[in-house]
């Protein structure tokens, strides 16, 4: 007897978001009991992520050998980091300037929003953020105490480790180095095959998920602030299926299309999980198998740019602090659209790859405009729609970053995908 043709993963994925989201519609809040299953699938990816992020980083920049490449490589990708960060926030502004989702929303429908949450963001972060100096953030991302930064999960700070130990790596002798090379290697491969395993659940983990997010929610709290989701979703678009492809294709040798094709399981798994970091082993896998990237451009550029790279986040932070100055009737002049455009990048960089941090980090930026931060109100009982979507930007970002640099190095390998 023939067995039918298995589905793809990323066909199983797109079934448990479909499957996930009729069950939420029908059933309701009462949907919620099989949460823990997502939350257990984001917990297992989240307990990898330190492991892996230093050791691929310490072998992509061990690997590379030579300083004055990991320089450059480095140079690069933090550079297109900052362009297409620039370009989302630019994109970002210009719709929500044009769309005005805060002038839809009338004071009884404010009311309602605001006593409909429970959602508060904790009084010591908000001081954090907004008393924060710039410089203190820069030097934070040197450790005092390395076993601190791994017990608070401090991912810039593991990350320095990660380029300093790597770095040090290229100036020893060869069979000094090459063990502790070694041990990385093995360490990278261990925790790439239980990541495989854990991705097995993935489907059903979706399902969780999504039912759950639909059936909380419903339409009746989404509908008040669609503008407003509207909006962010139209400049996240733009951004993540123009931009990002587009710069590809004219910098990184492969198609428009042939990007997004190649990318479609990892877009699914990030616009559900809302989490880059979790994301993270399924965007190694598919920019090396498929886009043809070498492993020690990946394992240095993903990495970084799971941290430092937040496309998407940008955007939407860029028009959430519009979005909420419309609502309070606070014009803002060319002058605060340059202090968002400033702070949306900085705020960005520092912001961790994991669901709704980027409301969060979101406060320096109101803060910065003199926006009233009870205004988060408004955007909290319905961000998870915008994370979800915003993650894909950033998702696409590292992938594009990594296809860029390893072609302005000559080192992507051509072939047909």
């Amino acid at each position: 007897m023939k067995r039918g043709k298995k589905l793809d993963p990323s066909a199983k994925i797109l079934a448990g978001v479909v499957l996930g989201a009729a069950a939420g519609a029908i059933c309701g809040p009462r949907i919620s009991w099989i949460e823990p299953i997502g939350t257990l699938f984001i917990r297992l990816l989240t307990l990898m992520i330190l492991p892996l992020v230093f050791s691929s980083l310490f072998v992509g920049t061990a690997s590379l050998g030579d300083v004055k490449r990991l320089g450059r490589i480095g140079a690069k990708t933090l550079l297109f980091y900052l362009v297409t960060t620039l370009i989302a926030i630019l994109i970002g502004l210009g719709c929500v300037n044009v769309i005005k989702p805060g002038l839809s929303l009338k004071g009884e429908v404010k009311e309602r929003l605001l006593s409909g949450t429970n959602a508060t963001l904790p009084a010591e972060a908000v001081s954090t953020v907004k008393g924060r100096p710039l410089g203190e953030t820069l030097l934070d991302i040197v450790p005092a105490n390395p076993v601190k930064a791994f017990l608070e999960v401090n991912l810039l700070q593991v990350i320095f480790l990660a380029i300093l130990f790597g770095v040090a790596v290229t100036f020893l002798a060869k069979e000094k180095g090459e063990p502790l090379l070694r041990f990385f290697e093995s360490l990278n491969e261990a925790v790439g095959a239980v990541i495989g395993i854990v991705m097995k659940m993935a489907p059903y983990a979706v399902f969780a998920l999504i039912a759950t997010l639909v059936g909380r929610f419903g339409s009746a709290i989404l509908l008040p602030v669609l503008t407003y989701i509207l909006t962010v979703a139209i400049g996240l678009v733009l951004h993540t299926l123009v931009v990002l492809p587009l710069s590809v294709q004219l910098f990184g040798g492969i198609g428009f299309l042939n990007f997004l094709r190649q990318m479609k399981e990892v877009i699914l798994l990030s616009f559900t999980t809302s989490s880059s970091s979790a994301s993270l082993p399924l965007t190694m896998e598919a920019v090396e198998n498929r886009l043809h990237v070498p492993a020690y451009v990946s394992s240095f550029v993903l990495p970084l740019g799971a941290t430092i790279n937040q496309n998407g986040t940008a955007l939407y932070q860029a028009v959430a602090a519009v979005f909420i100055a419309q609502i309070y009737g606070l014009p803002l002049t060319l002058a605060g659209q340059a202090t968002i455009v400033l702070m949306a990048t900085l705020a960005s960089i520092g912001t961790a790859g994991v669901p709704s941090a980027g409301t969060v980090t979101l406060t320096m930026i109101l803060a910065a405009i003199n926006v009233p931060l009870e205004g988060l109100a408004l955007i909290l009982a319905v961000d998870r729609l915008p994370d979800m979507l915003r993650t894909v930007g950033n998702v696409l970002g590292d992938a594009a970053a990594a296809v860029v640099v390893a072609k302005s190095e000559r080192l992507r390998e051509e072939k047909r995908c």
